[in-house]
């Protein structure tokens, strides 16, 4: 049975580690920092057996050419449409990885939007999404597009309900604060603020969501509900004409957003280059 556990690192980061029973070895996803990654491989007996890559930023790719140099000619899987130069295997939509030491595979999914060229991975109910969904919210758009980001949403949405969504990043609650402003009078997002609130100030980690979940908070899965629309129309000052146009209003709305007060953290923090 493969376990699922996260390594911290920098302020805010998940690096996934996948293990299986007794097998001694582990896979990690997005290692943007090697230090968090060594020290937990040592402190559990584990033999890298391969690194998985979401995207080309540097926090989830700078600590691959280190690892590599400890663990060498282990493979690196990433986006064949990025320039991640230490990847060993290109990959892209409907491809399968094997990792046999831990008896599992990933089927890759094409999710640009974020990036150009973002993948994710998917075994069995686990979704490994870097950047593209966070809980409770979405990447920014960089060298993708709007519609790209909308449509790879609208892949993710489609997958089972009970899907567990390991995003990249612990920006949960911020995320919840926004869409506090997008649906105010959301009893779903309401009870999604205490919890979460909760898991954070005893220390646990919000992640994975469950993406059931998601669609029931998250605004940006939820560009054809009634008040999401009239949130994004209120904001862009006109009508709008489809699911992308209400996408790229609310994605862009939630930029400056970021340097206000939110009601869920009662303070403006942070602008982190993820969200």
């Amino acid at each position: 049975m493969v376990q699922i556990s996260p390594i911290p690192a920098f302020d805010d980061n998940y690096i996934w580690c996948l293990t299986n029973d007794d097998s001694g070895y582990a896979v990690v996803v997005d290692p943007g920092d090697e230090d968090p990654v060594r020290t937990h491989l040592q402190e559990h007996g584990l033999q890298l057996a391969a690194i998985l890559v979401t995207h080309k930023h540097g926090d989830h790719t700078g600590g691959i050419r280190a690892l590599l140099a400890d663990w060498p000619g282990i493979p690196v899987y990433g986006p064949a449409n990025e320039p991640i130069r230490t990847l060993t295997d290109r990959v892209g939509e409907g491809d399968r990885v094997a990792t046999p030491e831990i008896s599992t595979t990933f089927l890759v999914l094409d999710v640009p939007g974020h990036t150009e060229g973002h993948v994710a991975y998917l075994s069995g109910d686990a979704l490994f999404c870097g950047d593209t969904l966070f809980a409770a919210g979405c990447g920014r758009v960089f060298s993708g597009t709007h519609a790209q980001l909308h449509a790879s949403l609208a892949k993710i949405a489609a997958l089972p309900p009970e899907t567990k969504v390991y995003c990249a990043h612990e920006y949960t609650l911020d995320n919840l604060g926004f869409a506090e402003w997008v649906e105010p009078q959301s009893e779903a997002v309401r009870r999604r603020v205490e919890r979460d609130r909760a898991s954070r100030e005893c220390g646990s980690p919000t992640v994975p969501s469950l993406l059931g979940e998601e669609l029931e908070t998250n605004p940006f899965l939820r560009c054809q509900v009634p008040q999401v629309i009239a949130a994004a129309e209120r904001y862009a000052g006109r009508p709008l004409a489809d699911g992308v146009e209400i996408f790229t209003a609310i994605r862009t709305w939630k930029g400056p957003w970021m340097s206000t007060t939110r009601p869920s953290s009662g303070h403006a923090v942070e602008t982190s280059a993820a969200r």
